[in-house]
């Protein structure tokens, strides 16, 4: 049992305790249902499908033409740049109302309703509804991250903090797969079961991920602690949360390795989340994958992630956290130079295959590398907080250059180049780190580690 503490104010949270482990995983079960079937697998493709009119690709978005994929990408960066601007303010305020857990409750609910509203989305003349609601349901993911992240410092020891995010993320796989699976099933049987509407299948898929997400968020809902902090709102405002990410900022001002790292951070994981949510809508547009295809590509890519995450977690004990990352990184610019000359589904699969490999692994190593040099100062949702704005704005510029590159020139393949350059600047940021010394400011959480980073 550990004590945390907050400006003098004190709250138990469990430590390495099995139950509140699993249910805190059990939230990546339960929210990425949205991240496989709305973002990756079943939205995307029928998004393109039916925004296609004769033939065009080009959609009427805020009176001007648009390619309906560069749309897509843009309203994706705005959601996350939104969140990056109003999740720092929430973040704090959480931490002095005592009470995380309601946070995490109101975007989990938002981003279900999201999903919900998909439903209704049956044609090119609601294009505003669908990319409402894949908005909606993107804030409350990406706002309930932010929350969900802050606990886990606070639940895990440091030697159990690469296995516990692994864990949270193989919970994500295998429960966002099952569902997949079993909207896979009915759009297979859909003549077997005398539909012959070709969206009822696909609309049911995100009415059914908005229940799911909602349902199963229960279990971490009930079980995590209240807050992180005890309330202390003596003296606070509502510019509070910006303050922080300032004090944060003049902190890392001394820990040139943490800083560097963040860095490096911003932009391979601009890379990495570009890739996730913009796969499925280039194997649609490029490569003319149906929606069966694009399933069973998404659902391969989820079971080598699970296997992905595990294996990078035991490479980083073997060789250090910094040098996994670096593995990582790496291979993620030969999927890159390959990717650009992708032509045929074997070529997509095969990408996907790799992808696979270290999309789980570089996600899960990066949040539990950070969570191994923050400072014991206290404050770990407010540092989770710059780590997610710092993730939310790379993701928003990401979508929203590939967008701009998508419908400059009318090909997504031109948006791969800005990938690799973004993995390369991400890769030597990541060597400069590792070369750095970690700061004498805070000597338990810096210098005293128990594993390398």
């Amino acid at each position: 049992m550990l004590v945390l503490s907050d400006h003098s104010m004190q709250v138990p949270v469990p430590r390495n305790n099995r139950k509140t482990i699993n249910a805190w995983a059990m939230y990546d079960w339960a929210n990425s249902a949205y991240a496989l079937v709305i973002a990756s697998a079943i939205f995307p493709a029928y998004y393109n499908s039916i925004t296609k009119v004769d033939g065009s690709t080009r959609i009427g978005f805020f009176g001007s033409g648009i390619e309906n994929t560069a749309a897509y990408s843009i309203n994706l960066g705005l959601s996350f740049g939104l969140v990056a601007l109003i999740s720092p303010l929430l973040s704090s305020i959480s931490d002095y109302s005592g009470n995380h857990r309601s946070y995490l409750k109101f975007f989990c609910y938002t981003g279900a309703i999201g999903c919900m509203l998909l439903f209704f989305f049956t044609g090119p003349s609601l294009v505003y509804l669908g990319l409402g609601g894949m908005m909606l349901a993107t804030i409350g993911y990406s706002g309930s991250i932010v929350f969900y992240n802050a606990y886990l410092p606070a639940i895990a020891t440091e030697d159990r903090q690469d296995k516990v995010s692994a864990r949270g993320f193989s919970f994500g796989y295998i429960g966002a797969t099952t569902l997949l699976i079993l909207n896979l099933v009915f759009i297979l049987n859909q003549e077997a079961l005398g539909v012959k509407d070709d969206t009822l299948f696909p609309r049911l898929s995100f009415l059914l991920t908005g229940f799911w997400w909602i349902g199963f968020a229960q279990i971490p809902l009930h079980v995590l602690p209240k807050g992180l902090y005890a309330a202390d709102n003596k003296g606070r405002n509502f510019l509070n949360g910006y303050m922080e990410l300032r004090k944060v900022w003049n902190q890392l001002r001394a820990q040139p390795k943490l800083r560097t790292f963040l860095f490096s951070f911003f932009f391979y994981i601009m890379g990495v989340q570009t890739v996730m949510f913009m796969a499925t809508s280039f194997g649609e547009k490029e490569i003319h994958l149906g929606i069966t295809q694009l399933i069973l590509t998404v659902l391969l890519l989820e079971y080598l992630g699970i296997g992905g995450a595990f294996l990078f977690a035991w490479l980083s004990k073997k060789a250090g956290n910094m040098k996994a990352l670096m593995i990582a990184v790496g291979l993620w610019m030969l999927i890159c130079a390959g990717s650009y000359f992708i032509i045929t589904p074997l070529h997509f699969y095969m990408a996907a295959f790799f992808i696979g490999l270290v999309m789980g692994g570089i996600q899960s190593l990066s949040r539990s590398t950070y969570a191994k040099m923050i400072p014991e100062t206290g404050n770990n949702a407010g540092y989770f907080s710059f780590f997610d704005v710092s993730e939310k704005t790379a993701m928003m510029c990401g979508l929203v250059m590939w967008g701009y590159l998508d419908n400059l020139t009318g090909s997504m393949r031109n948006s791969i180049v800005a990938l690799a350059i973004w993995f390369t600047i991400g890769l030597i940021l990541l060597i400069i780190a590792d070369r750095k010394r970690p700061s004498l400011h805070y000597p338990h959480s810096l210098t005293n580690q128990k594993k390398p980073i």
